[in-house]
């Protein structure tokens, strides 16, 4: 029987489907730096050659699933939900809320891009390049947010590196199973609440 054009295009894409979930799944068991190609095709049931129809190395098949993710936040800031005043404290709240959920969904990949920046320089450098949008739209609400009168501790962009720098790491630190030495638990509610008090107080707000 012969596979038309559309039929083996469909299967490729499924293919390519499969084996980033592969990947996400070998990530979580191995971790990033330890798994092997052919564990995530092993995990895909998939030949080993088959990877490289669709991804140059393993470094390219995280970074596809890095697009992926940017792409889902963008689909996040067009909610009708979604405010861009930050000076308002519910704004502030709703972006943080979003990233703590985000990155207990995502904490797998999350954490495969940090350990993939820490021993690769140039993965570390294209992986800012595609999050650089992402830290221009939050500075963009802080620009709301000194025209509405909040006195923001420096420049729009240099605090929207802050906010996009302490906002993961306390998602990673509260859920990545560190904490706990601390000697409590933290609940999404009281990590919501602290972290929006924080950021709306550290940007000029005056935080409830």
């Amino acid at each position: 029987m012969v596979v038309g054009t559309g039929s083996r295009r469909q299967q490729a894409a499924q293919t390519e489907v499969d084996l980033k979930a592969a990947a996400v799944r070998a990530f979580a068991r191995l971790g990033y730096l330890n798994a092997k190609i052919t564990d995530i095709t092993a995990e895909a049931g998939r030949a080993a050659g088959s990877f490289y129809t669709h991804f140059a190395n393993k470094e390219a098949l995280l970074e596809a699933l890095l697009t992926d993710l940017l792409a889902e936040g963008d689909r996040s800031a067009v909610d009708e939900r979604h405010s861009d005043d930050f000076s308002d404290r519910d704004a502030v709240k709703q972006h943080i809320a979003l990233y703590w959920h985000f990155y207990r969904q995502h904490h797998t990949v999350l954490d495969a891009l940090q350990q993939a920046a820490t021993v690769d320089a140039a993965f570390a450098a294209r992986a800012r390049a595609l999050v650089e949008p992402d830290i221009r739209h939050i500075a963009a609400h802080l620009v709301h947010a000194r025209e509405a009168g909040l006195r923001l501790p420096g420049d729009p962009l240099v605090v929207a590196t802050a906010f996009t720098t302490l906002v993961p790491a306390f998602s990673a630190m509260w859920q990545s199973g560190a904490a706990p030495a601390l000697g409590r638990e933290l609940s999404d509610d009281e990590a919501i609440e602290t972290l929006t008090g924080f950021v709306y107080s550290g940007i000029g707000g005056v935080s409830a």
